[in-house]
């Protein structure tokens, strides 16, 4: 009959369970004054005692999160001057992303760690990515326009009628050329950023539209005394959906720009300037024609 060994006392030792935050031995220093820990076998983590903070992890990626500045200059944002800093820092950073990346490839979980925070904390203040991009394309939307009452022409600009709305027609098309985020925002609005959001978040968007929108056309009519209040809020609007539509067809794909290369295919590549422009001295010209002051 065989009989089996008891286990050796160092496979019980082994079975016991370890401390969460047991200490780790190792040659390296830490980047920042403090202690390297390990809660598991792949994720180290820094104590740190400083304003700055960054994590290992981060440290490997691009651009590394050794900075999150005044986003972590306290640990919870209890008054409301520190609220509206941590939504100007995520509105921010998000801003900074889609000048490296198209909306499609910006996700919360890298806006949280560009950020300097967990996802969790990002949602106290949007409730998703897309409501991130809609704060972000109001605010945007509000600072073009801002700049557009000094791009326009003035009303006592001379000319007959068709030189007045082909200058404003121009103007208008610089002033977005100058914006290529606003513009980004302006051709996804529709199909991308309203898909994922709440009734109050849709309905507070919407409401900031409609202001935005009268605040266009009453600059359009500052421009254009012959074009009626109705008139110019339809050519404020029509601006948009000409943004909307153009905007991607002049910034097409790798695979798109290669067929454009055949002769045969050349007509239909666009250039973003002239399209718009055409287009909005279109929309101008049927506005005055359609909807006159009277």
């Amino acid at each position: 009959m065989m009989t089996c060994a008891p286990a050796a006392p160092r496979r019980f030792a082994a079975s016991l369970p370890v401390p969460l935050f047991a200490p780790v031995m190792t040659t390296r220093r830490p980047v920042w004054s403090g202690t390297w820990y390990t809660i598991a076998p792949f994720i180290e983590l820094v104590v740190c005692y400083g304003r700055t903070v960054t994590d290992q992890r981060s440290l490997r990626k691009v651009p590394a999160v050794c900075k999150v500045c005044d986003v972590t200059t306290f640990r919870r944002a209890r008054s409301d001057e520190q609220r509206e800093q941590r939504r100007r820092a995520i509105l921010s950073t998000a801003a900074t992303m889609l000048g490296e990346m198209p909306v499609a490839d910006l996700s919360l979980n890298e806006l949280s760690r560009r950020v300097g925070l967990a996802k969790s904390n990002v949602l106290r203040y949007f409730e998703t990515r897309e409501a991130v991009l809609l704060e972000l394309y109001d605010t945007r939307w509000k600072a073009w326009l801002d700049r557009l009452d000094a791009d326009l022409p003035p009303a006592s600009a001379e000319g007959d009628a068709r030189t007045r709305y082909e200058r404003v027609a121009a103007s208008l098309t610089a002033s977005l050329v100058a914006d290529p985020l606003v513009c980004e925002l302006i051709s996804v609005s529709a199909s991308v950023l309203e898909r994922n959001v709440s009734l109050d978040v849709a309905r507070r968007y919407k409401l900031a539209s409609i202001a935005n929108t009268d605040r266009m056309a009453a600059q359009l009519r500052s421009a254009l005394p012959k074009l009626s209040g109705d008139g110019a809020w339809r050519a404020a609007a029509g601006t948009l959906l000409s943004v909307a539509g153009i905007w991607p067809l002049t910034n097409p794909t790798e695979a798109m720009l290669c067929v454009y290369e055949d002769p045969e295919m050349a007509r239909l590549r666009l250039d973003f300037p002239t399209a718009l422009e055409e287009v909005l001295s279109v929309i101008l010209a049927g506005c005055l024609s359609r909807w006159p002051a009277t």
